[in-house]
């Protein structure tokens, strides 16, 4: 099982964290995006897809090619700004 948070785009999503059991097979965050889109809601893939959302494996940043394994915990951050 994985734990899903999304940060401060769970206002859009209408939901703060999920926990997952992870398919059998390899799985990476891009597919764990789209597994997520697959099986909550496909109005949620404009917002986990988009190029510019943050991703973080065990607190650290990654990319989506980042493998997963069980115990992983999995967070999406909306694009950060400065001033």
């Amino acid at each position: 099982m994985v734990t899903v948070f999304f940060a401060r785009i769970r206002e859009q999503l209408g939901i703060d964290r999920l926990s997952l059991i992870l398919p059998q097979e390899p799985m990476t965050v891009s597919r764990l995006k789209q597994h997520i889109v697959d099986i909550h809601n496909p109005d949620w893939s404009d917002i986990l897809m988009a190029d510019n959302v943050i991703k973080a494996v065990n607190q650290e940043v990654v990319d989506d090619n980042h493998s997963l394994k069980e115990g992983d915990e999995i967070a999406f951050f909306p694009p950060v700004t400065g001033g």
